[in-house]
């Protein structure tokens, strides 16, 4: 089943909201860091915390916990 994007971010998701990546925009190292870290389609994430300014994000993903800051939560389009 393809996801369908709804063109939100990962860094518009609230915390606690389960949510799977649609899609990973974005060029070059960027693109290719966060897909190594496990956020490829279809991947199940959630948002743990968030800083007090917002940045960074803490997410789940995988099993394992990771932080992003928004710019780079901001290239990950979720449903």
């Amino acid at each position: 089943m393809a996801e369908k994007a709804t063109g939100r971010t990962l860094n518009q998701v609230k915390v606690g909201e389960p949510v799977r990546v649609a899609h990973v925009n974005g060029a070059g190292p960027l693109r290719q860091r966060i897909l190594d870290m496990g956020l490829t389609r279809g991947a199940e994430v959630s948002v743990r915390r968030m800083a007090p300014l917002g940045d960074p994000l803490e997410i789940s993903v995988r099993g394992y916990v990771l932080s992003l800051r928004k710019a780079e939560a901001a290239c990950i389009e979720v449903s």
